[in-house]
């Protein structure tokens, strides 16, 4: 049976003790919430399904998301984005409360919040990773009672693909409006010749231009070894990739000569430097973290269309409200799939992209409507 006892004005402590278990105990501020609570552990114990809920009730929100960086996260592949995540997870008031104090009502009603400043992908995003940290506790951390809040939330459906495509030149308008592309030679210059034009950074240029011919990620194409470059037969191997499968990518005249220049001022540089001199990245295409390489690609895209509408106001035109806006690094990920959507059949491009699932290839396939009427002409 279990014991009640009153502890001082307000509390009711609640004791079971039975044999095969370790004792329970706990506070209540009224006799009956004592009451239900013991009766229920002792019926548990009583049909042999008790679990402990000691840890998970006295665990919060913000230890569990701290535990699951330091034991889960730092051994992921995007453990950086992903600390991102948890980082605004942890500032969240739910954050104060213990894993099993959290219900369903409660990750719905933050999704609601979410929402009214984020894009459904970026809350699909944190919802994902609080549903991975209920499920760690649960399966790994000793906390079988605990339950998935998460899992019971209705999801926000994604609409917020992206289908920009890089413009090759830019039409921009005189006074009267009239079409002049042919104006200046700024108006006629690519988003991608301009961005690598305001480019401070050395290895920015290429690295553009290897994405955009390769259709490589970020963090693939800062990771490359040279080891892995064979330019005779115009593939690089990347062993190791964010879906967790090696692959091979073709390369391009245009990409290979863009690593055959890198590779020359390379072997040059050596020439000159002390045999040892070399550090223990000495094998990496490109000494640069993939973060940087997004701060970099955003400041020349920034200089970029500062200097284009600079441009058009000498020539006095009006410089297109898109041409350099909203434009991202990924992109050019996009805008390589969707060139090699033209000349590979599908089953071919899953090779270069590496998407396991074709059917993921068709956000990024959007043929512009001229190149669609020159097939019907």
């Amino acid at each position: 049976m279990p014991t009640i006892r009153k502890r001082g004005q307000y509390q009711w402590e609640a004791q079971v003790r039975r044999r095969g278990y370790p004792a329970q105990s706990k506070t209540f501020t009224t006799k009956a919430e004592a009451e239900a609570w013991a009766n229920m552990i002792e019926s548990d114990m009583s049909r042999g399904v008790w679990v402990s809920r000691s840890e998970a009730e006295a665990t919060t929100l913000h230890e569990a998301l701290t535990r699951y960086e330091d034991e889960v996260s730092r051994s992921k592949k995007g453990a950086v984005q992903e600390s991102s995540v948890l980082k605004t997870c942890k500032a969240v008031d739910l954050a104060k409360r213990p894993l099993a104090a959290i219900r369903s009502a409660d990750v719905a009603k933050l999704r609601d919040e979410w929402l009214k400043d984020y894009k459904p992908a970026t809350v699909l995003r944190r919802l994902a990773v609080l549903s991975h940290v209920f499920n760690i506790a649960r399966k790994e951390w000793g906390m079988e009672s605990l339950s998935n809040p998460v899992e019971l939330v209705r999801k926000p459906q994604p609409n917020n693909a992206r289908t920009r495509r890089i413009a090759a030149s830019d039409v921009t308008t005189d006074a009267l409006g009239a079409d002049e592309p042919n104006s200046e030679r700024g108006a006629q210059d690519g988003e991608l010749e301009r961005v690598v034009a305001a480019s401070g950074s050395a290895l920015l240029p290429s690295i553009i231009w290897l994405a955009v011919e390769t259709a490589m990620r970020r963090g693939e194409i800062v990771s490359l070894q040279w080891v892995h470059v064979d330019l005779s037969r115009c593939v690089v191997h990347l062993p190791s990739t964010k879906n967790g499968d090696a692959r091979d990518v073709p390369l391009s005249s245009r990409a290979v000569a863009v690593l055959q220049a890198l590779k020359d001022a390379r072997d040059g540089s050596k020439v000159n430097t002390a045999e040892g001199d070399e550090d223990e990245d000495s094998g990496r295409v490109f000494e640069i973290r993939s973060d940087a390489v997004t701060r970099a690609f955003e400041r020349a895209v920034a200089r970029a269309r500062k200097t284009y509408v600079d441009d058009c106001r000498a020539a006095k035109l009006r410089p297109g409200g898109k041409f350099l806006t909203d434009l991202r690094f990924h992109d050019l990920r996009h805008e390589a799939t969707s060139r090699l959507a033209s000349i590979f059949p599908m089953h071919e491009l899953t090779k270069i992209t590496g998407h396991k699932d074709p059917r993921m290839l068709m956000r990024y396939y959007h043929p512009r409507a001229e190149d669609l009427a020159k097939k019907l002409a």
